[in-house]
């Protein structure tokens, strides 16, 4: 026989907890307490402990980086493998061709083979993946996330008061830190010039590799097509630019299957290219020269740039195509992780580009011109028409490596307000932090095929391409520095010996790098200039618009009270003297006021300039905040969090605002919340609330859960319900929100228009203007919201900037 339900059965599912969540009874997680008390001092401070510690925010709700291991690892590297080491990966093939402008003598080779042996040691797998990847924000890379790391740590930012409450501050006590990074961290937290170093250098490490974004594409597939010359030397410079043109179409059309499916289906091309170098390597190292082996102490490559002087210097331009791509290592961070990425480098590309440069160095001791084209020039005989496809594959997907890398940085740059919100795509349940942007794909596939068009050879790319990489590194070399110092504790003296041998080495390739400015390389800076000043205009002006929005963040409480003072509980309210003083209308049915702060201390804005304009409320009032969480799905039982909101009385004493609730949903990137059934959704979790609302336990938890469900069990209807619900406030309660809800629910959003504020200067107007041009054409649009437009109102207020 089945059991006996009761009429509250489908009501009380979800109950709200201590922390702001919600428990289902049915799993015995209600918070409450033993003994069923309706003392109204009991209750009035069981509702203060639940009200406060609903406002706490919550660790669930803060995001941290996913940890895999077994299986789930071994897949990521392999993933990694096929997304980051396309661009690092192809290296092989221009290399020696891009350092050398005649035969080379023996000693030259070597010493050319020693820097890129050390620098791929040095560059990649000592400072890259032993040391920045280590830098990571909560699992995300980049330049942006070693800013927005420090930003953690130490107060150098001014937040989006939506965002603050996703933040976790972590910032150390002064006396944990030695002395020098006790004055470091003065020294950025008070200095204005210090703080804006560290925003523009952030910014600008972005912009650079979204630059590489258009240029790794363009330069990467017309070096996969030019590569046909080698058996066709008749193609055409027309032909080239055409065909390339129309791979980076379909190479960007394809972005949208996500990162775990283009990974996938990359990865078998990089690794079989990977394997050619590592086996070609292996093969002519031991046909031809094995000194070359000698490459591996570094006097070799000391005595190159000693024995050429300025020519060796220039020649480093050459040797930093070596090791361009080590920034995608911890720019894809974030769709990856740190552990997966330094399997498959460490473990695999590593050795096998190793062998690859060591094989074509053995090759060319004995063969002097193969410089010229050391890749196909090097290849085992009966090898070169399956090396030949299988390079061409590999240049091709080798730009995959910088589309997923602007995708991941664009994503970090939102979400601390330096870019505007635009569709973002989250294309894995499994690794959260893989994204995918449409509007980026397709701006970088018009940037890429321009520039295709425009450069038509490789050679100026390379230039271009070249300063944009190093310029990275070198940044990163000095933010990781500042990490290390203020987060990591390290002590000063370790900091300033590894940075200074780190910066040394950036140094030499980024000087030899910058001559190429005039050849080319004048464009990526002039890209990642435009970018950054696009980044800087929009964090201007959105913490203007925050400075302009203050004045709306206050309590309800300081807004409105009840108009008899005898009853706090009275449902005539009337607005303070400072807001007119007004008494409010009730309005038949349920208004819905979509609160964008989501904040459990302030009114949404929406609500009070509703208030002022029309001195009215619903019967019901719900204030309504979606707080998205980056995870596929929040569980039901998880999902919903209601709670009271308060006013004052005139004898200024703090009392429940009657007929008004705020409602958070937490919500994953995969949940679908708003929808027409919207109203029903919110309807239901209030009146679960109202029920529950009456159920007080003590600390002992399982007593309550027991006599709770026995009491709703038995219980025929709220009437007979007094152990646990105060009967005739709870049937008045659930009495009136039915009613308003049968009788209509209205939507009611913001619509805010800034207007500059007269009297400011030409140049802030001027920036004021520009952003808030770009704000009007990417904010959300009414017609976004799924919810039907005959039940939605807006309403409209001004702010001056």
């Amino acid at each position: 026989m089945s059991e006996p339900r009761s009429q509250f059965d489908d009501i009380i599912e979800p109950v709200p907890s201590q922390s702001g969540g919600v428990y289902p009874l049915r799993s015995r997680e209600v918070a409450g307490v033993g003994s069923f008390r309706t003392n109204s001092a009991a209750k009035r401070a069981k509702q203060d402990a639940l009200e406060a510690e609903a406002d706490n925010i919550e660790d669930r709700d803060i995001k941290t980086k996913q940890v895999f291991r077994g299986t789930k690892l071994l897949w990521l590297a392999y993933q990694s493998t096929g997304v980051i080491y396309g661009d690092i990966g192809t290296s092989p093939l221009y290399v020696y061709s891009s350092t050398f402008t005649s035969d080379p003598s023996y000693d030259d080779l070597l010493g050319a083979l020693s820097l890129i042996i050390w620098s791929l040691t040095i560059m990649v797998s000592i400072k890259y993946c032993l040391i920045i990847l280590r830098a990571d924000d909560e699992g995300e890379g980049g330049t942006f996330a070693l800013f927005t790391l420090l930003s953690r740590y130490a107060n150098i930012v001014r937040r989006d008061p939506r965002e603050e409450q996703r933040i976790k501050m972590e910032r150390h006590r002064t006396g944990d830190l030695g002395k020098p990074a006790q004055k470091a961290r003065n020294l950025i937290e008070r200095s204005w010039a210090m703080q804006w170093l560290l925003k523009i250098v952030g910014v600008l490490g972005v912009a650079l590799v979204m630059s590489d974004g258009v240029l790794t594409p363009a330069q990467s597939v017309l070096g996969a097509i030019q590569g046909i010359e080698v058996v066709s030397p008749s193609i055409t410079n027309p032909t080239i630019i055409g065909v390339s043109c129309a791979i980076l179409v379909a190479l960007f059309s394809i972005q949208p299957l996500g990162i775990t499916k283009l990974a996938s289906t990359f990865a078998p091309i990089v690794i079989v290219w990977l394997l050619f170098n590592a086996s070609f390597g292996i093969f002519n190292l031991v046909k031809h020269d094995a000194s070359v082996l000698k490459a591996f102490s570094p006097y070799f490559a000391g005595a190159f740039l000693m024995r050429n002087r300025t020519e060796g210097w220039k020649s480093l331009g050459g040797i930093l195509l070596a090791f361009t791509g080590c920034e995608a290592l911890f720019a894809d961070l974030g769709a990856f992780t740190r552990r997966a990425v330094q399997l498959s480098w460490l473990f695999f590309a590593f050795p096998c580009l190793l062998l690859g440069y060591i094989g074509q160095a053995a090759y060319i001791s004995e063969h002097p011109t193969a410089w010229t084209n050391p890749f196909y020039n090097t290849v085992p005989p009966g090898c070169f028409w399956p090396s030949l496809v299988i390079a061409i594959l590999a240049a091709i997907v080798a730009s995959q490596a910088m589309i997923t890398a602007v995708f991941q940085l664009l994503s970090q740059i939102m979400k601390l307000s330096y870019f505007p919100q635009i569709k973002a795509v989250h294309t894995s349940k499994i690794f959260y932090g893989q994204i995918y942007i449409p509007a980026a794909n397709w701006l970088l596939m018009i940037g890429s095929v321009i520039v295709t068009a425009v450069y038509n050879n490789t050679t100026s790319l390379g230039h271009a391409y070249g300063v944009c990489v190093i310029l990275v590194t070198f940044m990163s070399t000095c933010m990781v520095a500042v990490v290390a110092l203020i987060v990591w504790k390290v002590p000063a003296i370790i900091v300033g010996c590894m940075w200074l041998i780190f910066a040394l080495f950036d140094g030499v390739f980024l000087s030899s790098a910058l001559t190429k400015v005039p050849e080319g390389a004048w464009f990526t800076l002039a890209l990642a200039v435009v970018l950054s000043c696009v980044f800087i205009l929009w964090r201007f002006g959105k913490e203007q618009q925050w400075r302009a929005e203050a004045t709306d963040r206050f309590p309800p409480s300081h807004m409105l009270c009840a108009t008899d003072s005898t009853d706090v509980h009275s449902r005539k309210l009337r607005l303070l003297p400072a807001f007119g003083g007004g008494e409010i209308t009730r309005i038949d049915g349920v208004g819905i006021f979509f609160d964008k702060a989501g904040s459990p201390s302030t009114t949404p804005t929406v609500f009070i300039h509703f208030l002022q304009k029309f001195h009215a409320a619903s019967d019901v009032i719900i204030f309504f905040h979606l707080r998205p969480l980056a995870i596929p799905t929040v569980p039901p039982a998880e999902r919903y969090a209601v709670t009271r909101c308060y006013i004052g009385s005139d004898g200024n004493s703090k009392a429940p605002m009657p007929d008004c609730y705020r409602v958070v949903i937490r919500h994953g990137y995969n949940d679908e919340v708003i929808t027409e059934n919207l109203g029903l959704l919110l309807y239901e979790q209030v009146r679960n609330f109202i029920i529950l609302e009456g159920v007080y336990v003590d600390s002992d938890r399982s007593t309550m859960l027991n006599r709770a469900k026995e009491t709703v069990l038995q219980e025929k209807s709220v009437d007979s319900a007094r152990p646990s619900f105060e009967q005739s406030e709870v049937a008045e309660k659930l009495a009136a929100i039915q009613l308003a809800y049968s009788t209509q629910v209205v939507y009611i959003i913001g619509k805010e228009q800034m207007r500059i504020t007269p009297g400011t200067n030409v140049v802030r107007r001027a920036l004021l203007e520009l952003f808030l041009w770009v704000r009007e054409n990417t904010r959300t649009k009414v017609q976004a919201l799924n919810v039907a437009i005959d039940k939605l109102v807006e309403v409209g207020f001004v702010k001056e900037v």
